[in-house]
């Protein structure tokens, strides 16, 4: 299979040019990432986007799978001489794996089955005679194929449709023409597993249920699954039967003897014990992958949004871990973050110690000239913000309700270990709250994203494939945001393009031992950092206080020439070219194309020569629950304020101030109809939403945002 071939088919399921596929897979192949290519290759791939990149790789890996695969096949077939002109062809244009397995399976080696028996017994000639359908007494015929391992006629004759039920199991297209069927008519079935009632409550949605396959969403089929992964439900997936057996029939049976009434039998057989089986399972796993893919994309999506949470950026933060018994760990975080004070506070029951508690808050703030306060969303944030209400302060102090969501596990990790060697869980874990909301996306990233809890049944689909993407979202939002290579963590750094691990840490190491980079042409005497890595990486790190202002912007060094003949052609430095907007109109854009560089590409420098390093997320605001603590505060028809925590495939979480979240299904997201949550809301977007119904025994609340007027 060559490789031209696979750039025609990615090109033709995907819409693109040929050669925008063929640019674009030989940049991957030679080592570029994904946020390298969409950024700085637009020229090359015709200013391709991440998503449209991402359908060229997956689509060019698979296709790479299939080749790997069809050699295997070949080669098995060629070692046991059965390979032909004919199945060679076919085998080469298999465009599927399922296609190319269907052609394999015949040929597969495979363990001793009921076919096999018969044909050691010497019955495969009868089969022969009785599939053609031509013989009127076939009885009569099987008495030539008696002998000592075949006693009687039954014995004979049975042997054969064992034989031909393999055969048809096995038939290109009767397989194919099944999978059509499935794919269109497929039920799958869900019961309670007899005895299960009680202790499988949670999946009593399931015990009776069944819908077309194919109108399935994923929620229901991962719910469904992880049913009958914990023993509580049994799962099958089937069309009407009699509509399988007809379309084989139709294929297999060519007359009306006594040999076709064997064949008949032999379909029916063929059905019931090898292909009703092998295609549920085929089903199965397409049903579970198209289940994964949904899933994951909305773990993605919602991963994407909270990443690219708006910062509150440089300011001084006093963050708050709230608790009752144990008190609320409060700690002070200079303008980078970095722990400059830490001590507990008990403004709550049982201690109740609110006039103490004010009048340290007050010390703190004052004196390490506080801006900001962050308190975690967990065990009695709501208490601890209308305790922080109370306090007042002499300047206007931003208070925010930071989501904890993951906290937890970085403060028991390695890394907070190694960050914080000196201090326990609670300090680790209030300093996260602070760092948060100064800038999410760089602590966010010291969290495996698994334990963030935006997702969907994430711990049900591929775990191999949810990483990947997982990643890919990580890098894609590092990226896009750029990376202040001075003050970056090495967990930080390892997601930048064309870095990893190992050169994080290198830089990290280089940064200790020497100070701060001055440029961005330093990176290179960092160890490792070669030609390649330092292309793919350098665009996306910043050096704030670099001697060339370039240092601090998105512009990438490869075309800092371009910027320096536009500045000298203009009369002016680089400085002034930045900072002078009259001047930069007079640049006529055409006189700098090269065939390198072409206007893409100048346009996007254009844009960063008026805001040099500009930060693509949106600016922070300030949001106040209304005074509702606990479920039983609520009441129907109650209006509220609240925050998107999750968005599903079936609607989305929100958090109204009291420690369980409220679902707005997606039928009461708006008076129109909505296919796509995400479409109406994205996570941590303030809401108004109505209380519809509240169920204290299951701990649920039905929430709409119909008929609800949105601030």
């Amino acid at each position: 299979m060559g490789a031209n071939k696979n750039i025609e088919l990615i090109s033709k399921k995907l819409g693109l040019h040929d050669w925008q596929v063929e640019n674009t897979i030989r940049l991957f192949d030679d080592g570029a990432t994904i946020p390298f290519v969409s950024r700085y290759r637009k020229e090359m791939t015709g200013s391709l986007d991440e998503v449209k990149l991402m359908h060229i790789k997956d689509e060019y890996e698979r296709l790479k799978d299939l080749d790997t695969r069809k050699e295997s096949v070949i080669k098995s077939i060629e070692e046991q001489e059965k390979m032909t002109p004919e199945l060679l062809k076919k085998i080469k244009a298999a465009d599927t794996m399922a296609e190319l397995e269907d052609l394999y399976l015949p040929y597969r080696p495979k363990r001793r089955t009921r076919a096999t028996i018969a044909r050691e017994k010497g019955l495969e000639p009868l089969a022969e005679i009785i599939f053609k359908q031509q013989e009127a007494d076939p009885s009569h015929k099987a008495e030539e194929f008696l002998n000592d391992a075949v006693t009687d006629i039954e014995e004979a004759l049975a042997g054969a449709c064992d034989i031909i039920a393999e055969w048809i199991s096995e038939d290109e297209v009767s397989r194919k023409k099944l999978r059509c069927l499935f794919d269109k008519e497929a039920v799958i079935y869900s019961k309670v597993v007899k005895g299960k009632e009680a202790e499988g409550i949670k999946f009593s949605d399931y015990y009776e249920w069944s819908e077309p396959l194919k109108k399935c969403p994923s929620h229901r089929l991962l719910a469904m699954r992880r049913g009958e992964e914990e023993g509580f439900l049994k799962l099958s997936i089937e069309p009407q039967e009699d509509n399988a057996i007809d379309l084989l029939n139709g294929l297999f049976v060519n007359a009306k003897n006594e040999s076709s009434k064997l064949v008949e039998g032999a379909v029916r057989e063929s059905w019931k014990r090898l292909l009703s089986s092998s295609m549920e399972t085929e089903f199965r796993n397409i049903s579970k992958e198209k289940a994964d893919v949904e899933a994951i994309k909305v773990f993605v999506d919602n991963l994407r949004q909270l990443l690219l949470a708006s910062p509150l950026g440089e300011k001084n933060v006093l963050a708050i871990d709230p608790g009752f018994r144990t008190g609320c760990k409060i700690v002070c975080l200079d303008k980078q973050g970095n722990l400059i004070h830490n001590e507990a506070i008990y403004p709550h029951p049982p201690q109740n110690q609110t006039a103490l508690s004010i009048k340290k808050i007050l010390s703190l703030v004052n004196a390490y000239k506080i801006e900001a306060i962050a308190i975690g969303n967990g065990t009695a944030s709501r208490e601890t913000e209308d305790f922080i209400k109370w306090v007042k302060f002499e300047n206007d102090i931003q208070v925010f309700v930071v989501s904890e969501a993951g906290a937890s596990i970085y403060s028991a990790s390695k890394v907070a270990r190694d960050e914080f060697p000196d201090y326990d869980v609670t300090v680790r874990g209030a300093v996260s709250i602070g760092r948060r909301l100064m800038d999410p996306l760089a602590e966010l990233v010291k969290i495996d994203p698994k334990s963030i809890g935006v997702g969907q049944y994430q711990h049900d689909v591929d775990q191999q494939k949810l990483q990947g993407a997982l990643d890919e979202v990580v890098m894609s939002c590092v990226n896009a945001v750029g990376v202040e290579v001075n003050t970056a963590s090495s967990h930080l750094l390892r997601y930048v393009s064309g870095l990893g691990p190992q050169l994080a840490q290198n830089i990290i190491d280089y940064r200790t031992e020497n100070g701060p980079f001055k440029s961005r042409k330093e990176l290179l005497k960092v160890k490792r950092m070669g030609p390649k890595a330092f292309e793919q990486s350098a665009g996306f790190l910043r050096i704030s206080n670099a001697e060339n202002p370039l240092d601090r912007s998105a512009v990438h060094p490869e075309s800092y020439h371009v910027v320096e003949k536009m500045s000298h052609d203009t009369g002016c430095d680089l400085k002034e070219l930045m900072e002078n907007e009259t001047k930069r109109k007079e640049i006529n854009l055409e006189k700098y194309i090269t065939p390198v560089t072409g206007l893409p590409t100048l346009k996007d420098i254009m844009d960063e020569l008026a805001k040099p390093g500009r930060d693509p997320r949106s600016k922070i605001k300030e949001f106040r629950f209304a005074d509702v603590h606990q479920m039983e505060d609520l009441a129907e028809g109650m209006v509220v304020p609240g925050i998107v925590t999750n968005v599903t495939k079936f609607g989305a979480f929100v958090d109204i101030g009291i420690k369980q979240d409220g679902l707005v299904h997606i039928s009461n997201l708006s008076k129109t109809y909505v296919q796509d949550p995400s479409s109406v809301v994205k996570l941590n977007q303030h809401v108004m939403v109505r209380v519809l119904s509240v169920d204290l025994e299951r701990k649920r609340i039905q929430l709409s945002m119909k008929d609800v007027e949105q601030k």
